[in-house]
């Protein structure tokens, strides 16, 4: 994937002023990164990824987080870790391509503009993964897909 399509900044859940977790998206994938305490072992925290539902906590103690997923994910290939202080959760979408409105639901969902972002960036990285040869960096796209017969007769190799 061009290091142009990636996301260029996470979206936030706060509560109560605090961030509880940033996540971002690509085609393939949701992360979701949540910052540890730093008094707790590491080794203490615990995650389960479920076809629909992740639980996040510090084992013996009800979890952090035990909510549904903002859509279904293929467990053959989500995984945690933690690195440095801070716990990532990599999602394999089970539907690729389709945009998420939000990683955990019940957490809000992206914003209209947002959306709309997510969905032009995401269509851009599917074209740009499609059609390798070709630069689409500068691409602007309205979210509605092209006739392929004019677009393609009208790009530049």
């Amino acid at each position: 994937m061009s290091d142009k399509l990636a996301p260029d900044k996470r979206h936030k859940f706060v509560h109560n002023g605090q961030t509880i977790y940033e996540w971002d998206q690509t085609l393939d994938e949701v992360n979701i990164y949540i910052d540890l305490p730093k008094q707790i072992p590491k080794k203490l925290f615990s995650c389960n990824i479920q076809l629909q539902h992740v639980e996040v906590g510090i084992k013996g103690n009800p979890p952090y987080l035990n909510h549904n997923l903002g859509g279904p994910v293929k467990l053959d290939g989500s995984f945690w870790t933690i690195e440095d202080e801070t716990l990532h959760i990599n999602l394999q979408k089970r539907d690729k391509g389709q945009p998420w409105q939000t990683a955990i639901e019940g957490h809000g969902q992206l914003d209209p503009y947002s959306a709309d972002l997510e969905k032009r960036r995401l269509m851009l990285e599917r074209f740009q993964e499609e059609h390798p040869g070709f630069d689409f960096s500068q691409a602007e796209f309205s979210g509605q897909c092209p006739n392929p017969k004019t677009f393609m007769g009208g790009m530049k190799h």
